[in-house]
């Protein structure tokens, strides 16, 4: 499984180890990823996610998975995330 959010689309970034001689050597930033289960108020389901920390937070500030989903580019999320963003849609339009 990569090792990337699937909202916000943070991967891992790459850097150097600096040691005290100034020696350079290349090492990885991975995300901080948890397995979450978020829920929707719209549809009354809960979804389980791969997240961020910083992505729960963002999503907590933007008040909830819904309006978070609904004001993300589909380019930063997973396949997943877009499938429920669609169901999303589908239930605003029927409502």
């Amino acid at each position: 499984m990569s090792r990337i959010c699937e909202l916000t689309g943070k991967g891992r970034q790459v850097g150097n180890n600096v040691s005290h001689a100034n020696n350079k050597t290349k090492r990885v930033f991975l995300p901080n990823l948890q397995n979450v289960t978020l829920l929707s108020d719209k549809l009354e389901r809960s979804f389980k996610f791969r997240v961020s920390t910083h992505g729960l937070r963002s999503v907590e500030h933007n008040g909830g998975l819904d309006n978070w989903l609904l004001k993300t580019k589909d380019d930063k999320l997973s396949s997943r995330a877009l499938k429920v963003k669609r169901e999303l849609k589908k239930a605003a339009a029927a409502a």
